[in-house]
């Protein structure tokens, strides 16, 4: 009996250690790492020490690459082809500003929204656009 008491408080004291031990370790893991700090405000003022990262703007084939060349190089989907004129001309013909919003907004049930470029803006898919409607001609 004596020994299982015995057992029972160091069970005890050791999950209580756990509990508290893990308090402290998701505070850790959740703890704020960096503030931001948006173009046109004063952050000059802030104490915490910022890292600028710029990626610079992407290029059309670039982005191109990483994005449309997956269902455009291989007509996944009835994607027309890139540079196929034969594929882009029905396409062409109901207007750039069709291709523009087939493009943002996708074309169901296979042209997915953006074209799967997420961090494309809406400048950088009308320039992806022009880009394979250019090779089609």
């Amino acid at each position: 009996m004596r020994k299982t008491k015995i057992f029972v408080s160091f069970l005890s004291l050791m999950i209580t250690g756990l509990a508290i031990a893990s308090s402290f370790d998701i505070a850790e893991r959740i703890k704020r790492v960096g503030d931001v700090c948006l173009e046109g405000n004063d952050c000059a003022s802030t104490a915490v020490a910022s890292t600028v990262v710029n990626t610079g703007v992407a290029s059309v084939e670039s982005n191109f690459n990483k994005s449309c060349a997956t269902c455009h190089n291989s007509g996944v989907a009835g994607a027309p082809k890139y540079a196929d004129a034969l594929a882009w001309a029905p396409r062409i013909e109901k207007g750039i500003d069709a291709l523009y919003a087939s493009t943002i907004n996708g074309l169901p049930p296979a042209m997915p929204q953006k074209g799967m470029c997420f961090s494309c803006s809406d400048d950088d898919l009308r320039a992806l656009v022009d880009y394979m409607v250019a090779a089609a001609k």
